[in-house]
């Protein structure tokens, strides 16, 4: 962690939300700079999280918490980072696929990928494979994501993959769940797949070569 902003991380990984906008706030008005705050106050505070996550030492409430606090933070800081065009690394649009409304691993796998520095969308659950055309359309991400716990949901990551080509939508698209492995994505014509939010991200940066 960086040491000026020691304080600032430690409100965010311990979840305080109330302290971690407080911080930003004053961090801004006292001048520093909107990309500072981010890249060296918010981001390497939620990749701590991200690590303690994967090495079990911290469970999804204390990840859910952060995310509160780093939401909090963002608020305070979007206006600036806007005016200021920050860039982001990357843009992923995420969403569960039709019949099936699960969104926990959806969202901590947002969760960290903003923590990462990625922009994401998320478009929710339950969507149908012309939601997922629509929104890549809008959205221009450079990765798509699709989620499904249900081994009986999970096929129709297929139908989204194939409804993407014959649209002329040539963005990668990662899947994941429960249910969901290596040997399904290779047969679905998927860039890959995650078993955890921390993996994911790890995924996004290698078809992101310059996140």
């Amino acid at each position: 962690m960086t040491p000026e902003f020691d304080e600032l991380q430690t409100a965010l990984i311990g979840g305080n939300h109330v302290r971690t906008a407080e911080m930003t706030q004053s961090f801004v008005t006292s001048g520093a700079t909107p990309q500072d705050i981010l890249e060296k106050g918010l981001l390497p505070a939620m990749q701590v999280v991200g690590r303690r996550f994967r090495d079990g030492e911290v469970f999804l409430p204390e990840v859910l918490v952060a995310a509160r606090a780093m939401k909090s933070a963002m608020a305070v800081l979007e206006p600036f980072l806007a005016a200021a065009k920050y860039q982001s690394k990357g843009k992923v649009v995420l969403g569960t696929v039709k019949g099936d409304v699960h969104d926990i691993g959806k969202n901590l796998v947002g969760v960290m990928l903003r923590g990462a520095g990625f922009e994401v969308v998320d478009i929710g659950t339950g969507c149908a494979a012309e939601k997922f055309v629509d929104a890549v359309r809008k959205h221009r991400p450079h990765v798509l994501g699709l989620s499904a716990l249900l081994t009986t949901t999970m096929t129709y990551m297929k139908t989204v993959i194939d409804t993407l080509r014959s649209s002329g939508m040539d963005v990668p698209v990662i899947v994941g769940g429960a249910p969901v492995n290596a040997e399904f994505a290779q047969q679905i014509g998927a860039a890959g797949t995650a078993r955890t939010a921390g993996d994911a991200v790890e995924l996004v940066h290698r078809l992101i070569p310059q996140a």
